[in-house]
């Protein structure tokens, strides 16, 4: 089966969570705490469905990795932004998982604090997912 369609796929999702994470971080601000609630749950969801898509991709392709083929400092820098973006991405789902445990149970002392880090680093993860995207499959240089 092909599902060479799924990297595109993948982005989107990634910058649906990343716009979602915006609007629920605003609702909360507001005071709008069902909104809020409704709109994490969908960030939730939405960076689930990507795990699950980014995991079958994967398999389907025997687990091989698509080459970036810059050389120098642009491959450096594109390294560097891979391995914080894969780091940081290990620690998302346990993060993402825990507030929602403690945002549904009502402690909101122990949400509201993961949250202030937890965030930022589920943020990144989303937007560097869509720029590691533009990079492998659409800025790639052709191998020499």
């Amino acid at each position: 089966m092909d599902l060479s369609f799924l990297p595109a796929v993948n982005a989107s999702l990634n910058a649906i969570a990343a716009t979602l994470l915006i609007v629920g971080r605003a609702l909360i601000r507001r005071g709008r705490i069902d909104a809020h609630r409704r709109t994490m749950l969908s960030a939730f969801a939405v960076s689930s469905l990507f795990l699950a898509l980014y995991i079958a991709h994967k398999v389907s392709r025997g687990f091989e990795s698509t080459t970036f083929h810059a050389e120098g400092a642009a491959q450096a820098a594109y390294l560097a932004l891979l391995f914080s973006h894969v780091t940081l991405a290990m620690t998302v789902p346990p993060l993402a998982i825990t507030l929602v445990v403690f945002g549904l149970r009502g402690r909101i002392d122990r949400h509201r604090r993961l949250a202030r880090w937890a965030w930022p680093i589920w943020m990144y993860v989303s937007i560097t997912g869509v720029v590691v995207y533009a990079l492998l499959y659409h800025l790639n240089p052709v191998p020499a």
